[in-house]
């Protein structure tokens, strides 16, 4: 009986045939939900995340180390700290506004130039945009790549977590779109952003300074909605049933106790919606009739049709040890971790 000497061989085991033929349908095949788990394991950006599947034929752990070996690393660690700090841009041309929040972890980074510029040129890219963040991070960079890379350079490159949280985008058919800044880092940066779309086809330089007063005064008093009927409709069934609770402590009647808690609703919604306000200015106009006072003077239509207010950090839950974390890295003292919250959606 003659024996083969050709070398055996070995036949995949079911296990490895499974494992080929999964690898090879991830090559052909990256689905959304892969690259957004991607992301929320390691904080890097679409593109980066896309890439690193790509590269790695869909396996997932395998695209976590690309980006580790690609120097990513870094930026992926930052990524779940929390960001509540940072600057608010605005950008205004012609009859178009943008207004967009980036954060970052401490106030030092608003300060730096490489931050302010980052945010700047976002807003200016904005106007370009629809409002979304998802959009404005996917669109191009002026240098080149796009906005959610050159975020994740900055994260790399400046040592703190960064996020590009929010933006808006108001726009007028006549009229006049203005911008304001309060407690401004730099010009078009700060702590409080606003826009107002007016519109109207009366003098543009007259717009411009009815705008920028309203703009003032909405950063100011914060209104909530442009009128009572806008307003959230669970913040006006809470706040009734605040005034309901207090209501029924008087004592008083069933039906004074209603009366007493549809005025507090009353009050709640001049108080809170920006044409019923009273206008900072004096203190005793409505805003509403501000707006008609310089519709007369100008001898034609004037409606404040939108505005828009971004506060810095709004929402946020900052963590209780950040300044205390600063001044012990300032002071070369190192401090145990703690547990802190997570941020507020």
């Amino acid at each position: 009986m003659g024996l083969s000497l050709l070398p055996r061989i070995p036949t995949p085991s079911p296990s490895r045939r499974r494992e080929g033929s999964q690898r090879m349908k991830s090559m052909a095949e990256i689905t959304a939900a892969t690259v957004k788990e991607l992301r929320e394991r390691t904080g890097a950006g679409m593109m980066d995340g896309k890439k690193a599947l790509g590269e790695t034929g869909g396996d997932l752990e395998a695209a976590i180390d690309w980006l580790r070996t690609q120097g990513l690393a870094a930026a992926a660690k930052k990524a779940g700290r929390t960001a509540a700090e940072g600057l608010v841009g605005v950008a205004v041309q012609g009859k178009k506004g943008a207004v967009v929040e980036v954060n970052s972890e401490t106030d030092f980074v608003a300060k730096n130039e490489q931050f302010q510029e980052f945010v700047r040129t976002v807003a200016e890219l904005a106007l370009n945009g629809s409002g979304t963040v998802e959009g404005l991070l996917a669109a191009e960079w002026p240098a080149g790549g796009t906005v959610q890379e050159k975020l994740t350079g900055n994260i790399a490159t400046i040592g703190e977590n960064q996020s590009l949280r929010r933006s808006a985008v108001l726009q007028v058919a006549d009229g006049v779109v203005v911008s304001y800044v309060h407690n401004a880092a730099a010009s078009g940066l700060g702590k409080i952003g606003v826009l107002v779309a007016l519109e109207s086809e009366g003098d543009t330089a007259q717009l411009e300074q009815l705008g920028k007063q309203l703009a003032m005064h909405i950063a100011a008093a914060n209104p909530l909605a442009l009128t009572g009927d806008e307003l959230d409709p669970q913040t006006i069934e809470r706040e009734r049933a605040i005034a309901t609770e207090k209501a029924g402590e008087s004592g008083k009647p069933a039906d004074i106790v209603a009366k007493m808690v549809d005025g507090a609703i009353a009050k709640y919604r001049k108080e809170n919606a920006l044409l019923s306000q009273l206008f900072v200015m004096d203190n005793k106009t409505k805003v509403e009739d501000v707006v008609k006072a310089e519709a007369k003077k100008l001898g034609t239509a004037v409606e404040l049709k939108a505005y828009v207010r971004f506060q810095l950090g709004e929402g946020i839950e900052k963590k209780e040890s950040d300044f205390a974390a600063e001044d012990a890295a300032a002071s070369g003292i190192k401090k145990p971790e703690t547990t802190d919250p997570e941020p507020v959606a």
